[in-house]
């Protein structure tokens, strides 16, 4: 044994690392690739693909900032209404980025931003009355709550969306 060569340890298994065994499986693609998933056809098979929403990518950091810094009010309905599948078997999505904006939740089923204003809002109608009429240009509509009424009305906003829930589905 020649102990006089250090040992350089093994690439770990999925790390991108080089192998010293070529494997004949090296030049075999995935499994997965070009696998069209469930449910979802390939073009002119009559099935489409869902619709994706345009985002700036710029602001998936921002998004994730705000997700992990909610308010006190972003978190109460999170918890008390909206997070796993809460409201009628929903998923809402937190901080969603959407075009050029970032909404507090986004249902993609129903196409509904839910937003929280605090007292800033009060000094940004324009800002917010442009952010509204984007979102509605995609076909999303846009329910706002105040932070008073996530607070102290918590069940009157779960019946405010049970009947846009109702008018939609109906």
């Amino acid at each position: 044994m020649d102990t006089d060569k250090p040992l350089s340890p093994p690439s770990p298994p999925l790390s991108g690392g080089e192998s010293t065994v070529q494997a004949e499986s090296a030049t075999i693609p995935s499994p997965d690739k070009g696998r069209v998933r469930e449910g979802f056809g390939r073009a002119g098979e009559g099935l489409k693909r869902p619709k994706h929403l345009p985002y700036d990518k710029k602001l998936t950091t921002y998004a994730r900032t705000n997700r992990k810094n909610p308010t006190p009010a972003e978190t109460t309905i999170w918890q008390k209404l909206l997070r796993n599948r809460q409201f009628h078997g929903y998923k809402f999505l937190r901080q969603k980025p959407i075009g050029p904006y970032v909404a507090d939740f986004y249902c993609a089923e129903l196409k509904l931003v839910i937003e929280i204003d605090g007292d800033s809002h009060a000094a940004q109608k324009a800002y917010d009355a442009q952010r509204t009429e984007y979102l509605a240009r995609q076909g999303i509509r846009v329910l706002r709550y105040t932070n008073l009424d996530v607070s102290q009305h918590l069940a009157g906003i779960h019946d405010d969306l049970t009947t846009h829930l109702e008018k939609t589905t109906s």
